[in-house]
């Protein structure tokens, strides 16, 4: 099937797969797990992470851990990662981040951006 014959979906999945694009370039999509501490429950954290993971096009989730912590998988193209890993250092405005812990995530990209 070739480009023009392809629906959305399949220029997802095709994307997933880091198959070419129309200009020839290559879409590594990519899943990380970021591990979030300090003061980072209660001050918004999971849902400013969601605004933000959005607006640089990733998909995935963030969730509060039972020790404190906050856990983030995301996913999507390498640069939008960095973006996002850079705001975890930072967070929304009463956060105060410790440490963000970085781990590869091997997994199927999940739809959207949801909180746990």
């Amino acid at each position: 099937m070739n480009r023009e014959e392809a629906g959305p979906v399949d220029h997802i999945v095709s994307l997933w797969r880091g198959e070419a694009d129309r200009q020839g370039e290559k879409h590594m999509v990519q899943c990380r797990r970021y591990y979030v501490s300090g003061r980072v429950q209660g001050v918004f954290f999971r849902d400013s992470t969601r605004r933000r993971a959005l607006g640089l096009g990733l998909s995935g989730w963030a969730r509060n851990l039972p020790d404190g912590r906050v856990e983030v998988l995301a996913c999507g193209a390498p640069q939008a990662l960095a973006e996002l890993e850079s705001w975890l250092w930072q967070g929304p405005p009463h956060a105060r981040v410790e440490d963000v812990v970085v781990e590869e995530a091997a997994c199927e990209p999940p739809a959207g951006f949801t909180i746990a």
